[in-house]
């Protein structure tokens, strides 16, 4: 009997992660029998290490383009590189490194954000003024909200210098400040 019982508890606990696996793709809003694409998400920046900077930055998927929009803060003035990475892990608040490398699911070399042929999280750089404020405004045609290299649960990432393009990364530094791509409450 209990041999039978773990059976049925293995075997519940295997589908419903099978459908949480399905299900967690996309939301569904209420009324809805297909998940909804999601549209809009934000990234809470917090520090890395004592860095002190943070931001928040949003992303808006419009017809093909993605719109990042935002504002960090703390930044030494100059360029610095943002990147999305393949985890959205931020329990490495020391070196942010749980966060793991660029996100690239493609296998394609470190690129500039207006190459053709480059991983799908390079976003090149944010640029800092005196104050230490760099406001973000970029559209891109590579990284997305939806589908199969969706960025939604992965880590923004800013650097303390600026990404030099070089293979296989950058060389950007270390990291200054995280967060994970979340689906945005509402549309804005």
């Amino acid at each position: 009997m209990a041999s039978r019982f773990r059976v049925l508890v293995i075997v519940s606990g295997i589908a419903a992660l099978g459908l949480l696996a399905w299900a967690g793709r996309r939301p569904v809003r209420a009324g809805e029998e297909r998940p909804a694409p999601v549209q809009t998400a934000v990234v809470v920046l917090q520090p890395v290490g004592g860095s002190g900077v943070s931001g928040t930055i949003r992303f808006v998927q419009r017809d093909g383009v993605l719109e990042v929009t935002g504002t960090v803060t703390g930044l030494t003035p100059g360029p610095h590189g943002f990147h999305i990475h393949e985890y959205g892990d931020l329990t490495d608040t020391r070196e942010g490194l749980s966060a793991g490398g660029h996100y690239n699911p493609t296998g394609r070399p470190h690129g500039a954000p207006g190459e053709a042929r480059r991983h799908v999280g390079d976003l090149g750089n944010i640029v800092a003024d005196a104050q230490g404020v760099a406001r973000i405004n970029v559209r891109d045609r590579v990284i997305r909200l939806d589908g199969p290299y969706s960025i939604v649960g992965r880590a923004a990432v800013v650097h303390a210098q600026a990404d030099k393009f070089t293979q296989p990364v950058g060389d950007a530094g270390g990291r200054v400040a995280f967060g994970v791509v979340g689906i945005a409450a509402v549309d804005k």
